[in-house]
């Protein structure tokens, strides 16, 4: 399964990415913005979308926005450090499956990507 992993924050992508690769996912694509992660999307075969939203140039809520005009079905899960109650609300009615406040924990990752896999 390959997962498109959007966040300015190369650090963070690195986190992300060594927490998939402990849970067997390793096809994984970086973007660090949302015009950036629209054009990995379009070079086909992503399968989820993990995406930050405080980002330059597009933000994460645009890249949701934008993502889902074009693709409902993929999952999605926002992981950022917005934790207000109208934030979570405002992903999800832009289109996020789920949502991941941070700092997390590698098993808090984990349980969020599964419960969007099932």
């Amino acid at each position: 399964m390959k997962i498109l992993i959007v966040d300015d924050s190369s650090t963070m992508r690195r986190i992300i990415i060594n927490t998939l690769s402990r849970i067997g996912y390793t096809d994984v694509v970086e973007a660090e913005h949302g015009k950036s992660g629209l054009e990995k999307l379009g070079q086909g075969g992503v399968e989820m979308i993990i995406t930050d939203w405080n980002m330059p140039e597009m933000d994460g809520l645009e890249f949701v926005k934008t993502v889902r005009g074009q693709n409902a079905a993929i999952p999605i899960l926002m992981v950022t450090t917005n934790a207000a109650k109208e934030d979570i609300v405002e992903a999800l009615q832009a289109g996020v499956n789920n949502y991941v406040v941070k700092p997390f924990t590698p098993e808090t990752l984990k349980e969020k990507i599964e419960s969007l896999l099932g």
